[in-house]
């Protein structure tokens, strides 16, 4: 496909697309390596920035989801749309809905995990942000699985979603990816 038939997301849509991408990645890395390091001043400050990069990622999809809501994205190129299967439309519109569902469920959730666990989020060491639910240990017991089990589910979702536009790049070579890219035109 000419790269003069794709249309392409707003440059707002793109950046908004890549920096919650990459935050996404650092924040799940981060929460990885720091979920089994011992107690100490270091584990303090590493969960400090995963619950700012969380914060940030929840401002991010907020941002995004008002932006699509008044932007409408571009249509996908009718060729593409015929060549997919319906299985693979499902899919797509599926694990977009549900990244966005997650985008907004994964922070919130670490949020209510850490105001019941007593420890408040103070941004950028500046802020400190209201507790999103009373103290409450047995809370705390309930929503910490939750909070690592949605970010696995993101994870695998994220994963997907890379694996779709790849295949849509390579396989088809239909130039799908270009539509999220920076090269080009």
């Amino acid at each position: 496909m000419s790269d003069s038939a794709i249309l392409r997301y707003h440059p707002v849509a793109r950046v908004l697309h890549w920096v919650l991408g990459l935050a996404l990645i650092g924040v799940f890395a981060l929460g990885l390596y720091m979920a089994d390091l011992p107690f100490s001043p270091q584990r303090l400050k590493l969960y400090s920035w995963h619950k700012w990069v969380g914060v940030l990622v929840l401002t991010f999809t907020a941002v995004r989801l008002i932006w699509r809501l008044v932007h409408r994205p571009p249509a996908l190129p009718a060729t593409i749309v015929q060549a997919m299967p319906a299985w693979q439309r499902g899919a797509h519109h599926a694990t977009h809905g549900g990244l966005y569902l997650l985008f907004f469920a994964v922070p919130l959730l670490g949020w209510a995990y850490s105001s019941a666990a007593g420890f408040p989020i103070v941004l950028f060491g500046l802020w400190q942000l209201p507790d999103f639910v009373p103290v409450s240990e047995a809370l705390a017991d309930v929503l910490k699985p939750l909070h690592r089990l949605s970010a696995y589910a993101m994870a695998a979702l994220v994963l997907l979603h890379v694996a779709g536009a790849l295949k849509h790049h390579f396989v088809d070579r239909d130039g799908l990816l270009l539509r999220m890219g920076w090269g080009g035109r």
